[in-house]
């Protein structure tokens, strides 16, 4: 069953940046996306999103697509929030008081460090930044992850611990990775 289906699909901004797109991403699937810098992989995600719309075509969403994106840049409203309070920020408000135990889960499962989890975002190496992200938008169980340059700002350690996590944990959960690191897709998406 295809999650997202883009049928003759284009976007134009100042000028194209994709025609014809006729795609689909099922359940499962791991898809890579490379474009240049200002080429559109960011305005494709946000397509997903909804948040843009196409110059033309189609994009379907299943009924009842549960959609996360770990953005390129921490969201502002984000940065005095602690790592904790940040995953949290992402459960529905009615949820968090008897379903928090899922922040701890996800961030143990991105091996954190306790006296992490109380600092603000804003006081966080880039790398903790970025996985705190990626804990935010997994902690919701999205049926489709949209994740835009994940690898920025992860060392070597970080990076091989993300493409063990998204091979482990995160494995039953569909992903569009937008990224630069060609090596970083290969080991983590299904096709590019």
């Amino acid at each position: 069953m295809a999650l997202v289906t883009f049928s003759d699909a284009g976007l134009t901004a100042i000028e194209p940046l994709f025609t014809n797109l006729t795609f689909a991403v099922s359940a499962n699937d791991r898809v890579g996306l490379i474009a240049g810098n200002g080429r559109g992989k960011t305005s494709f995600l946000r397509t997903i999103l909804g948040e843009l719309e196409l110059s033309s075509g189609d994009v379907t969403r299943a009924k009842g697509l549960k959609l996360a994106l770990v953005p390129q840049d921490v969201p502002e409203r984000f940065a005095a929030m602690t790592l904790n309070e940040v995953v949290l920020d992402a459960l529905a408000p009615e949820l968090r008081d008897y379903e928090s135990w899922r922040v701890d889960v996800v961030l143990d499962d991105l091996h954190a460090p306790e006296a992490l989890r109380s600092r603000p975002m804003q006081a966080l190496s880039g790398g903790w930044q970025r996985l705190g992200l990626i804990a935010h938008a997994f902690v919701g169980e999205p049926d489709l992850m949209l994740m835009d340059e994940p690898t920025n700002h992860l060392d070597l350690e970080k990076l091989v611990q993300l493409e063990n996590w998204i091979a482990t944990t995160a494995r039953g959960t569909a992903m569009i990775i937008a990224s630069h690191d060609r090596a970083f897709l290969d080991a983590t998406t299904d096709r590019t």
